[in-house]
């Protein structure tokens, strides 16, 4: 049975936004299911691997899932001119796969590559994709120097911080001529001392997590 802080922080984020009603209008019902199979692998695995440092369940679900979630309306907004060719994303450091599966079962006609280096991660991110049966999710257990170039349209990443130079060089690499870095971030005072020393145009995008009363932005980036 579905989580009910799950359903009420989709429901949420529905009504909030009429792209993200519209990404799961119909498929409501296949993406909760997914989402809480996902959940379930989470807490399985979670003792052994450390994939998220989380107390409870209620935690997990806002703090991680809803958290992923909340700015897939931005990014399907973002995402739209670049149809009808097949839109790539990639997840760098993506641990337990957040936001990638998350992302990858609300936006099933994108394809996702989930780039974990350390093994454990990348095991978990294989299997779980088996067990959702993410047709769209392919997982390479590699750095991000190794994750070939120039082929996608977006990369995301909750992980990194600071954003210096050298590593945005290495994103930027990942990403075709006309695509964008999204971070996940928190307050914009913050984000605003992390990137203004960067060469690169920066635009962050108000975000509301369901349930989480902090400050949540999404950072776009786009090379210069």
């Amino acid at each position: 049975m579905a989580d009910d802080v799950l359903l009420a922080g989709l429901n949420r984020l529905r009504e909030s936004d009429p792209s993200i009603d519209a990404l799961l209008r119909g498929r409501f019902e296949t993406v909760v299911a997914q989402v809480d199979k996902y959940i379930e692998e989470i807490e399985l695995f979670n003792p052994a691997y450390k994939l998220v440092g989380t107390r409870d369940r209620r935690e997990l679900v806002i703090r991680h899932i809803l958290d992923s979630l909340a700015p897939m309306g931005a990014l399907a907004r973002l995402l739209e001119p670049r149809k009808p060719r097949h839109v790539r994303i990639a997840d760098v450091g993506s641990g337990a796969g957040l936001p990638g599966i998350p992302l990858a079962i609300a936006l099933p006609d994108c394809s996702f590559t989930l780039i974990e280096r350390m093994g454990r991660r990348a095991g978990f991110l294989r299997n779980t994709q088996a067990v959702l049966a993410l047709s769209n999710v392919i997982v390479e257990e590699k750095g991000l120097e190794q994750a070939g170039g120039a082929c996608f349209d977006l990369v995301v990443f909750r992980a990194f911080k600071p954003l210096e130079p050298t590593l945005l060089k290495v994103l930027f690499a990942l990403l075709t001529p006309d695509g964008v870095l999204a971070a996940y971030k928190g307050r914009a005072s913050a984000i605003a001392s992390e990137i203004w020393h960067l060469s690169a145009a920066c635009e962050f995008i108000p975000i509301q997590t369901p349930f989480l009363d902090e400050e949540r932005h999404l950072l776009l980036i786009k090379p210069q």
